[in-house]
């Protein structure tokens, strides 16, 4: 990255096609501001469909292929993974994990979604790729899933937090990640954990939202010295959500109430 650059990552989650809930104009607005934003790398964080059938994921694959972005990484969730439909996952966005060392960034991606379940896991078989992938970079290392490493405001009883969210945190953290990705609960909020923050996003195009959520994406800015994280709804704007320090890690939050 050169200094006074800025590289922007548009993250979204949980469009879950096939809904009752599903509003297919809010997701085009979505894709349409993110082509104008032109971000370097689009990320979409699981719940693409709601129960993992082929129609539903073709519906998602045609609105994921209008996004204008090279850099495109997706990661199922558990509604993706309903009746086998990590095999349709497979046939049209490709692996269920993966990794990109590109734009000063290193983005790793794993599918924490189980067949038919609503938790979350990653798995100590995965830990040792995760590390490797990771190791040997000095640049803003992020790490993509679907289920939240932890707790979130406002969304009732946690049951659906990584079954070994506790391991998975020790393993990020010794490696030097920064940056945590996820979505999940349609609730966006943000944690900062010793040197890592953990930011979620709401779901960009239903309307399954809890207290006074509206659909949202997140579009992170990186500097060469800071990271910036917007909380965007599709034809209303913008607000920011946390910004930190990547030397420091000093932060400011900004408005992260449950029920925004």
């Amino acid at each position: 990255m050169s200094p006074n650059s800025v590289t922007r990552i548009a993250h979204l989650s949980d469009l879950h096609c096939g809904s009752p809930h599903f509003q297919a104009d809010l997701l085009e607005r979505a894709i349409e501001e993110i082509n104008t934003l032109e971000p370097e790398v689009a990320v979409i964080s699981g719940d693409l469909t709601t129960d993992g059938y082929e129609r539903e994921y073709r519906k998602a694959k045609e609105f994921v292929d209008r996004i204008e972005c090279k850099d495109l990484i997706v990661v199922p969730g558990n509604h993706d993974s309903r009746n086998v439909g990590y095999v349709h996952f497979e046939e049209l966005f490709g692996p269920r994990a993966s990794t990109l060392h590109k734009h000063g960034l290193t983005i790793v991606a794993e599918d924490s979604s189980e067949p038919d379940l609503d938790h979350g896991q990653i798995g100590r078989n995965r830990y040792q790729t995760i590390e490797q992938a990771f190791t040997g970079f000095s640049n803003l290392k992020v790490f993509v899933l679907h289920h939240h490493l932890l707790p979130i405001p406002g969304t009732g009883r946690e049951r659906n937090i990584v079954y070994d969210a506790g391991d998975l945190l020790e393993v990020l953290l010794r490696t030097g990640v920064k940056l945590v990705l996820a979505g999940h609960k349609h609730v966006p909020y943000a944690w900062h954990l010793e040197e890592l923050f953990v930011v979620t996003t709401g779901t960009v195009s239903t309307l399954r939202l809890r207290g006074h959520g509206r659909p949202c994406y997140n579009v992170i800015e990186v500097g060469e010295e800071w990271v910036r994280i917007y909380r965007k709804y599709p034809f209303e704007g913008q607000e920011p959500i946390i910004e930190f320090s990547r030397a420091t890690h000093e932060y400011e939050k900004h408005g992260l109430g449950a029920a925004t």
